[in-house]
C-alpha cells in the first residue's frame, strides 16, 4: 500500500493517524516497512541512510543479528515473561555495575519515563523533600510534573504545559535553571534548599542537540546538592552506554546519586533501569515506608535479553572506536559542505551523538539554542529527507551514530548534503 493510502487511512483510525505523537509529520508523515543496518525503507520503496535511529536506541544497527539471535534464543528455550524474578536480572545488573560502578543497586523499568519517575520517587522518599529542580532543555519523559516548560521565548518564569491534559498542581513542586548559570544555582538553593528533593539534568542534553554541561558547573552543583542534603539524577536515557560505555559519567568522571538508563541498552528492544547508591535505594520495596515500584513487563525476558548481549558486545572490541571515528567521518564531511556554502556552523557533543548549530559559538545552555539559525536548520533537514538521509527536522534533536554507518557512502553523503544547504539557501519558503 502506497504510503499516502496509508496516511489516509490511518487518520480513521488513530489520532492525526499515528501511534504517538513525535511520529506525526503531517503530510509528510512517514511509514516504514523495514530497517537493516543503518537504512530504512519505506511503504513506498524509498531508502534513507538513518541518523535518527529511533531517538538514539539503535547503537549497533537495525536488525543487528547477534541481538536478535539472543532473543530468538531466549524465546524459544525460557520464554518471554514469569511475573518472578529470573537469572538473567542478576546477570544485566552485574553487567551494568561492572560497567557503570556507582550502579550500587539496580531496578529495571519498560521506558525512560518509567525509569525517571522511579528515580525521582525514590529522590523524595529518601531525602524527605518534595522539590525537584530540573535543568532546561532536558526531556525527562511523559508524566504530568515533567511535561512542563518555562516561557523561554518570553523569559519568564511561569510554567507553560507540554500539551494540553496536565493537572495544573503537577508543576507545584518542580522549577528550572539554566544549565552552567552560576547565578541561577545560587539562587536555587537559596530558596528552595529546605524543600529540594533532587536536581535532575541530562548532562549533554539529547532534546537540546547535545548542548553540555561545563565540569566545573557541575563540580559546583554536585558539591551544593551534597551540603544541602540534595540528591543529583543523571538522566543518561540517551547518553548511557552511547557517549562512552559508561555514559556521561565516565566521561566527566563524577557520580551521581542515582542514574536512568534506557535506548542503547537494548539496541532498540524495550528496556530501562534506574539505580545508585545503595543507601538510597534500599528504600524501595513492599515494606513499611518503601517507595512502590513495579509493572507487570518489568525486567521482561525479552528486553533483558537484549540488554544482556548488547552490553556484552559493547564491553568487548572496537564498537566504540568504530562509531566515534564514522562521526567525527561525518562532521567532517558537513564542515567541508558548510565552509563552501558559507554557513557558519559549530558541533556539540560526542561525536556517536552529535548537534548540529548553524552559529559562530557553541551553545552552553538551552537559551542559547534560540540564537542558532534553526529555520535553516530545518530547511537543510527536509532536503536531506527528500534526498534520502533522515533525521529529525528540529536541531535540538542529534544527530546519532550507530556502528552499522561504518557502511556509508561518504562521497554520496557529501553530494547530498552539498545540494541540500544550497537549496535551503536559495529557498524563499
Amino acid at each position: 500500500m502506497l504510503e499516502q493510502n496509508l496516511i489516509q487511512k490511518a487518520r480513521t483510525l488513530m489520532p492525526r493517524g499515528v501511534a504517538e505523537n513525535y511520529r506525526f509529520w503531517g503530510d509528510e508523515t512517514i511509514f516504514i516497512q523495514q530497517a537493516k543496518g543503518a537504512k530504512l525503507i519505506d511503504c513506498n520503496g524509498k531508502e534513507y541512510i538513518d541518523f535518527r535511529l529511533g531517538y538514539g536506541p539503535i547503537i549497533l544497527g537495525y536488525g543487528d543479528a547477534r541481538i536478535d539471535n539472543a532473543v530468538i534464543e531466549q524465546i524459544k528455550e525460557s520464554g518471554i515473561l514469569y511475573g518472578f524474578s529470573s537469572p538473567l536480572d542478576l546477570q544485566v545488573v552485574e553487567q551494568m555495575q561492572k560497567i557503570c560502578p556507582q550502579l550500587e543497586m539496580v531496578r529495571f523499568a519498560n521506558s525512560g519515563t518509567e525509569a525517571v519517575m522511579g528515580a525521582v520517587r525514590t529522590a523524595r522518599s529518601y531525602t524527605k523533600k518534595n522539590h525537584v529542580a530540573i535543568v532546561e532543555g532536558g526531556f525527562h519523559g511523559l508524566c504530568d510534573e515533567m511535561m512542563w516548560r518555562p516561557d523561554y521565548e518570553n523569559r519568564i518564569k511561569n510554567l507553560l504545559p507540554l500539551g494540553s491534559g496536565l493537572a495544573p498542581s503537577s508543576q507545584n513542586h518542580i522549577s528550572y535553571i539554566s544549565m552552567n548559570d552560576d547565578e541561577e544555582l545560587h539562587s536555587l538553593f537559596a530558596s528552595k534548599s529546605h524543600d529540594l528533593a533532587a536536581i535532575l539534568m541530562e548532562p549533554i542534553i539529547g532534546n537540546a542537540g547535545s548542548i553540555s554541561v561545563q565540569k566545573p558547573w557541575l563540580e559546583r552543583l554536585q558539591k551544593m546538592c551534597q551540603q544541602h542534603g540534595t540528591l543529583l539524577i543523571f538522566d543518561e536515557v540517551k547518553t548511557g552506554f552511547r557517549v562512552a560505555l559508561g555514559g556521561a559519567q565516565q566521561l566527566y568522571g563524577m557520580k551521581a546519586d542515582l542514574s536512568t538508563y534506557a535506548k542503547a541498552m537494548g539496541n532498540g528492544y524495550p528496556i530501562a533501569a534506574f539505580g545508585g547508591r545503595r543507601d538510597i535505594m534500599e528504600i524501595i520495596g513492599p515494606h513499611k515506608g518503601g517507595v512502590t515500584h513495579g509493572g507487570t513487563y518489568t525486567a521482561n525476558l525479552i528486553g533483558m535479553r537484549a540488554a544482556n548481549k548488547t552490553l556484552e558486545i559493547l564491553s568487548k572490541g572496537l564498537v566504540y572506536e568504530t562509531i566515534f571515528s564514522i562521526g567525527e567521518k561525518i562532521k567532517q564531511t558537513l564542515s567541508r559542505v558548510f565552509f563552501k556554502a558559507g554557513v557558519k556552523h559549530v558541533f556539540a557533543g560526542p561525536s556517536s551523538m552529535f548537534g548540529v548549530h548553524f552559529g559562530e559559538f557553541i551553545p552552553t545552555n538551552y537559551r542559547d539554542w534560540y540564537k542558532t539559525n534553526s529555520e535553516l536548520y530545518k530547511k537543510f533537514a527536509w532536503n536531506l529527507i527528500k534526498l534520502g538521509v533522515m533525521l529529525e527536522p528540529d536541531s535540538r534533536e542529534p544527530w546519532f551514530i550507530c556502528e552499522a554507518h561504518q557502511e556509508i557512502d561518504l562521497g554520496w553523503f557529501e553530494d547530498i548534503a552539498t545540494k541540500a544547504i544550497f537549496k535551503a539557501l536559495n529557498s524563499t519558503d
